[in-house]
């Protein structure tokens, strides 16, 4: 049992390093007997005027041991910086025995033994965080066997200049701004592409239509998201903005896989249809983008202190990579089909044309793909707490630039990739496809 306890603590402070908590408001939850040995409720940073709020009421300890029942000192709330938390994982592997609470490495905020007496058991403090740092508020259960059941509300904020609080984190509280910003670039754009779909009317396809509405959902998310973290930010709670959020979110997010599907089997440029495998990667790829998005909100509005929180990350990563992968197939398709066309048909001047788009459509969504999911990913765990809004400013305008290259390489025009070569160029490209095979 006590190997257990040790395992439980010492994955969840390696997940804690490794998953980054974007939400940081006001939380109201209730632990109904619990007996993990530690629980994760925040992950915040903290300016030097931060302050944390812990109010912890109906709290109940039932033990299977008989006796007085668990020692009130070895239950409480402690904050845990990033630098420490090697060490304190060192600790806990190196002693079976290790209370995380006697760790020279934490803050200890509050233990059990000053919770007012029952029936009240209660408790409601505010703490200065005085020394600037990207902290976690753990619970932590020395007792073995013990079950924990409380009410616990957690405020965490700094304080500006005027005195008021700002509840996002400090390297998140740009993120309003942010977003706004790509809203209005999101605006702009769909503009544009309006008035580029209305100059070329006879070359628009259906799926110029659903590029549109990609565009517009887009736009609707970013505000959204805006509006989410203003509210998180001034008030501690989202005023139901992250309800909205949620659902342009999951819209947005299979309108875009299924562009990608789409223009990758040439659907409504080559052919006005879908063959059997290219309609069972839609049918796999959006049930999975519901999967994925019940498990972001699922993790963005329980948060880490759920039991099934390391479950459900585990569950949205899978679901993502397996959904990256599944988009790629209809591209391959297409190239290995347009090559093979390409010997036969007598048409080749045409066929260098589109095979060289299709492989140029493949090289930007793999580059899309790895750069938001690697990349982004490492500067969300490299960088400096301060400097967090950097990993979403650089996905952000990667999924622009991502937009503006495919939707140039989409466009509606009368002449566009596909059949822009002239019938003089015939030979050079009968050429061009004798000696490059295109292999991906």
């Amino acid at each position: 049992m006590q190997t257990t306890t040790i395992r439980s603590s010492v994955l969840l402070l390696f997940l804690l390093s490794v998953f980054s908590l974007t939400r940081a408001e006001i939380k109201t939850l209730t632990i109904a007997d619990d007996n993990r040995p530690m629980i994760l409720f925040e992950k915040f940073g903290f300016t030097h005027t931060g302050h944390v709020t812990i109010s912890v009421s109906s709290v109940s300890v039932a033990s299977p041991v008989n006796g007085a029942g668990p020692i009130p000192s070895r239950l409480g709330f402690f904050l845990l910086s990033e630098e420490t938390l090697i060490q304190v994982l060192i600790e806990i592997q190196q002693n079976p025995q290790f209370c995380v609470l006697d760790s020279q490495y934490i803050n200890i905020l509050f233990t059990f033994r000053e919770l007012a007496p029952p029936p009240s058991s209660s408790f409601n403090q505010s703490y200065p965080v005085t020394s600037p740092n990207e902290y976690s508020l753990f619970f932590a259960n020395c007792a073995p066997e013990s079950q924990v059941s409380m009410s616990v509300r957690t405020e965490v904020y700094n304080l500006d200049r005027d005195g008021s609080k700002d509840f996002l984190s400090a390297g998140l509280t740009q993120l309003p701004s942010l977003y706004f910003l790509f809203f209005l670039a999101y605006i702009i754009f769909l503009g544009f592409w309006g008035y580029i779909c209305y100059s070329s009317k006879l070359s628009v396809h259906r799926i110029h239509l659903l590029m549109a509405g990609l565009l517009l959902m887009k736009a609707l998310n970013l505000i959204c998201a805006a509006e989410d973290k203003h509210y998180v930010k001034v008030t501690g709670t989202p005023h139901g903005w992250d309800v909205l959020f949620y659902i342009f979110q999951f819209i947005r997010v299979v309108l875009l896989f299924t562009v990608i599907v789409l223009i990758g089997t040439g659907w409504s440029f080559l052919k006005p249809f879908l063959q059997e495998k290219e309609k069972k990667v839609l049918m796999i790829v959006i049930p999975l983008q519901v999967l994925a998005n019940v498990a972001s909100v699922v993790i963005g509005e329980t948060g880490p202190f759920i039991k099934d929180w390391v479950t459900w990350n585990q569950v949205f990563l899978l679901v993502d990579i397996i959904c990256c992968c599944a988009i790629i197939f209809p591209i391959v398709w297409s190239i290995r089909s347009l090559r093979e066309t390409s010997k036969t048909d007598g048409k080749a001047a045409r066929n260098l044309a589109k095979l060289t788009l299709f492989r140029q459509f493949y090289i930007v969504v793999i580059g899309y793909l790895y750069f938001t999911r690697i990349v982004v990913f490492a500067l969300k765990t490299i960088a400096a707490y301060k400097y967090q809004w950097v990993s979403d400013a650089a996905e952000e305008i990667a999924s622009l630039v991502f937009y503006v290259v495919i939707f140039y390489m989409f466009r509606p025009v009368e002449k566009n990739e596909y059949f822009v070569l002239d019938e003089e160029e015939e030979e050079a490209a009968e050429l061009a496809l004798r000696e490059e095979e295109f292999e991906l």
